[in-house]
């Protein structure tokens, strides 16, 4: 590269950006931190720009300079801020680069750039300067989405990792964003999913990590393509109707040496005490929530992929690690908050910072917190001192209802109190029933082989499980694989096992899936969905029968959807439960169909209420039960 020319004195920084930098209010810093292809006085180049408050000397090396860390040096602004910056003339689009960094303690080396936009592909660690031009498709659906409030309609999620979903059938390779963007979106419009939950696709070092190990977070893994490469596959997802959500890892980041972690010779994006700033689970550094600099990198991140990947949602990775200061640590091993608690205040203020910031410039983004505790209000408002979630997923619902299907179903009834449980908090947030990748992996085996009994019954089992989990109030959502009953535990390393979909039964569970995103559209399925008033107990302690019905309610009392669940494989005949409207009723789902696999246990006929008192209503209705099913039932008419 011979056409390099020597330096030129220029900044993207005006005096309004480094006050705003000062005090961590600048959420645009990927519009002004990193490299910007630009041009100054007639000359087209590279503006480079990082913050390094400690280091004495910092030179940008490169594939343009045979990474000489004599050849660039960068200058330190006048100003305070601890940013260097420099424009290079002729270093234009996909040029490799690095910062070499050296501070006055002897401390030396190369740092990726923390605000790059595209790296080299795993094990290489450069950064690579990128053109981030794209002309985007999808004007209609972002038109659609500023108008009504995203919480009001049915969420039903995919769960997705990139790297596992499809893989080639040649030789086993990823797929590219393109490959998936051919074959992602048309499956999720088939199966009637609402949105697609990416697990990170932020550039990540180590792939057995599935990304919640990020060092590029203003990158999308070059596994998989380009940035663009990714822009196209959320644009087609857009225009099949279908909603982005990424999981976003603001509460820890991986130690190796390109990365953050003591990025100028000092704990500069970690806190410096171990105590506060090593996690002893994943062996990563915390960022330093105290630090006006990082709160603004973390937020400027976020702002990002809503602002320039038109992404839709957000998922925040381990909030109650952010929250607890004495998460996974043992006495001793954690430092007191300032009144002696707990709770790290830092973080509080930061996800309250966060959410403040994401609504009022994207007002229909919604933002999730994978939150495993009890933490009071993590979707409560800002105001009413909540977090300011949009939503939180419901790990509670998941621990109890999976451990719950686990046990044989001559035992149920002694643990029935699994599955009603919920109901008392339900309404408490507004809440995502997860069945996530973490509960398939490791050994917990696949949801299916969770199931006890024989083969019929971990199906039917798996079926019920999921009608079950559509009738619950709250947003849904599945993991790939789970949808089709997939046998084997998740492996990231190899793709689904798809073939098993052209078995009769897994075909069977795909087939009611779907046919349960298709029902959540009822307007008793959603309308209420985090209220209380969309949901109402018909009977609840039929312990011995194991069996539970209860009332979905819509604005009109005949919208209302009635589900009874039998988590036994007995048949109940003559089962009456109380109604209240007198009338004919219709069974709209039964996952015991034999076009689900299952023994076709039905009420095929219009059930007629009889006058006959029940459950604390004047009428009621006699059902046949199919073994370890759910019936559906919906009013159908008045009395000819």
């Amino acid at each position: 590269m011979s056409d390099i020319l020597q330096t030129i004195p220029f900044s993207l920084f005006t005096d309004f950006d480094v006050a705003l930098f000062k005090t961590g209010k600048h959420y645009n810093l990927y519009n002004k931190l990193g490299s910007h292809l630009v041009s100054h006085e007639g000359k087209t180049g590279t503006y480079f720009a990082v913050w390094a408050p400690a280091a004495s000397y910092v030179t940008v090396i490169g594939n343009f300079n045979s990474w000489d860390k004599n050849s660039h040096p960068m200058q330190v602004r006048w100003d305070g801020s601890g940013i260097w910056e420099l424009f290079i003339p002729g270093v234009s689009h996909a040029v490799y680069y690095k910062y070499y960094i050296e501070n006055s303690n002897g401390f030396k080396v190369e740092k990726g750039d923390p605000y790059a936009l595209h790296w080299e592909t795993p094990p290489h660690t450069g950064s690579i300067t990128w053109d981030q031009e794209y002309t985007w498709n999808d004007s209609k659906w972002v038109a659609e989405r500023q108008k009504g409030n995203a919480l009001s309609k049915p969420i039903s999620v995919y769960e997705v990792h990139l790297g596992s979903w499809r893989r080639s059938s040649e030789d086993g390779s990823f797929l590219t964003y393109r490959e998936i963007a051919a074959q992602l979106p048309d499956y999720c419009v088939y199966m009637g999913f609402t949105h697609v939950e990416f697990m990170p696709i932020m550039e990540h070092p180590f792939y057995g990590s599935w990304g919640y190990q990020v060092t590029g977070y203003f990158a999308p893994s070059s596994r998989f393509g380009t940035p663009e490469d990714f822009k196209y596959l959320v644009d087609q997802l857009h225009l099949a109707g279908i909603g982005v959500i990424l999981d976003w890892v603001p509460s820890h980041f991986p130690v190796d040496e390109h990365g953050l972690g003591y990025f100028d010779g000092s704990h500069l994006y970690e806190y410096a005490d171990p105590r506060k700033g090593f996690h002893p689970d994943w062996k990563s550094f915390i960022f330093n929530l105290d630090r006006n600099e990082v709160r603004e990198f973390l937020i400027s991140n976020a702002f990002f992929w809503l602002e320039k990947f038109h992404i839709d949602g957000l998922r925040v990775d381990a909030v109650a690690s952010m929250l607890y200061l004495d998460y996974s640590r043992k006495e001793g091993e954690w430092i007191p908050n300032q009144y002696g608690g707990r709770e790290n205040l830092e973080a509080i203020s930061f996800l309250k910072e966060f959410n403040t910031a994401v609504h009022e410039f994207f007002p229909d983004v919604i933002t999730v917190a994978e939150e495993s505790t009890s933490w009071p209000g993590v979707t409560h408002p800002v105001q009413d001192g909540g977090l300011g979630f949009d939503m939180k997923w419901m790990m509670g619902w998941m621990h109890d209802t999976l451990s719950y299907f686990e046990n044989d179903p001559v035992y149920r009834k002694y643990h029935q109190g699994q599955l009603t449980f919920s109901l008392l908090y339900a309404f408490s947030e507004k809440f995502t029933l997860p069945l996530s990748h973490d509960e398939v992996v490791y050994g917990k085996q696949s949801l299916l082989n969770k199931m006890p009994g024989d083969e019929w019954q971990k199906f039917a089992n798996l079926r019920l499980l999921f009608a079950y989990m559509y009738g619950h109030p709250g947003a849904k959502l599945i993991f790939m694989g789970g949808e089709f009953a997939q046998s084997h535990e998740w492996q990231h390393d190899y793709s689904l096992d798809w073939h098993e979909n052209h078995h009769l039964l897994n075909n069977g569970v795909q087939s009611l899936v779907k046919d349960l995103n298709i029902l959540y559209h009822e307007p008793a399925l959603y309308t209420y969905n985090f209220t209380n008033e969309g949901f109402e107990w018909i009977a609840n302690n039929d312990d011995q029968n194991c069996v539970i019905c209860w009332r979905r309610k819509g604005i009109n009392i005949e919208e209302d959807l009635i589900f009874v669940a039998n988590f036994t494989p007995v048949v109940r005949s003559n089962y009456r439960i109380g109604v209240s409207l007198r009338g004919f009723y219709k069974e709209i789902l039964n996952s015991d169909s034999l076009k689900y696999g299952g023994s076709d246990v039905l009420n095929s006929d219009e059930l007629d209420a009889f006058p006959i008192p029940a459950h604390g209503h004047t009428h009621s209705l006699s059902l046949t039960l199919p073994p370890l099913g759910v019936v559906v039932l919906k009013f159908s008419h008045t009395e000819k």
